[in-house]
């Protein structure tokens, strides 16, 4: 299903979205976690929902009429702890380099030698900088977060780590990202937009798909869903986006959430 949204506000896209998804059988809703599904934190293991999102995202559970996917830079052993649903569900984590299905299945990508050793020595300097308390370690990358820090201290800390990350990334292939309080050095090859290709080359052409997410991460999940369903960015303020809409949480989250449910009993 081939998908164009030109020429409409945001409240005829949406009418348009929703009466599109009550006339199909395949449904698919794929989420980012932080900063779309909770606020940040600057203590990152006390990111839980927002209040009324676990409710519903439970009513869809019980409804069974979408596939819900999370799909996160978190590894998703630290996010599992956070999400407190009583049903399990499909998560990519990692940027999609990590695979967990509802049945408890886990998969994940095999990393190159010259990958490893670039992460291996990213660690050491890290370490060697006393930025360990600043590091979040994944399967497939290195994240510094500055959250909470003065503004001051995140200009000298994001120049000392651009400084140093990106030689290492000249010399190993290794890639940096920003995003929204913080840098990462990730091995390329996957990302956000991966998982999402992944899922709808599961699903069937007549799939209606919508994609939430709020940071620079999340762009290339936008671009995968482009002309195939809806990109949602959802945050507090806008920015530059390839999405197609813009919501505020947690809201105007929630009515879309509300909606969803409403549309999908009407196509069940």
């Amino acid at each position: 299903m081939r998908l164009f949204w030109n020429n409409l506000r945001q409240d005829q896209l949406l009418e348009l979205f929703f009466i599109m998804l009550a006339s199909t059988h395949q449904r698919a809703l794929l989420l980012d976690y932080d900063g779309t599904l909770a606020p940040f934190r600057i203590q990152r293991d006390q990111a839980t929902p927002y209040p009324g999102v676990r409710e519903a995202l439970e009513a869809l559970f019980e409804a069974r009429h979408t596939r819900i996917v999370l799909i996160t830079g978190r590894w998703i052993k630290d996010l599992l702890p956070l999400l407190g649903l009583k049903q399990p569900l499909e998560i990519w984590g990692s940027h999609g380099w990590e695979r967990l299905m509802p049945d408890g299945t886990y998969e994940i990508a095999k990393l190159d030698e010259w990958a490893l050793q670039g992460l291996t020595e990213a660690n050491a300097w890290i370490e060697a900088e006393g930025l360990r308390d600043r590091c979040e370690q994944k399967p497939a990358s290195l994240a510094l977060h500055w959250r909470g820090l003065e503004l001051k201290a995140v200009k000298e800390m994001r120049e000392k780590v651009l400084k140093n990350w990106s030689l290492l990334s000249w010399e190993t292939g290794l890639t940096v990202h920003e995003f929204d309080g913080g840098i990462e050095l990730r091995v390329p090859g996957r990302s956000k937009g991966f998982a999402v290709e992944t899922i709808l080359s599961e699903m069937g052409e007549d799939t209606v798909v919508a994609y939430l997410g709020d940071d620079q991460t999340d762009e290339d999940a936008f671009k995968a869903v482009k002309g195939k369903g809806l990109g949602i960015l959802v945050r507090e303020k806008f920015r530059p986006t390839r999405a197609d809409i813009w919501l505020k949480p947690p809201e105007e989250l929630l009515e879309f959430f509300s909606n969803w449910e409403q549309a999908g009993k009407k196509g069940k």
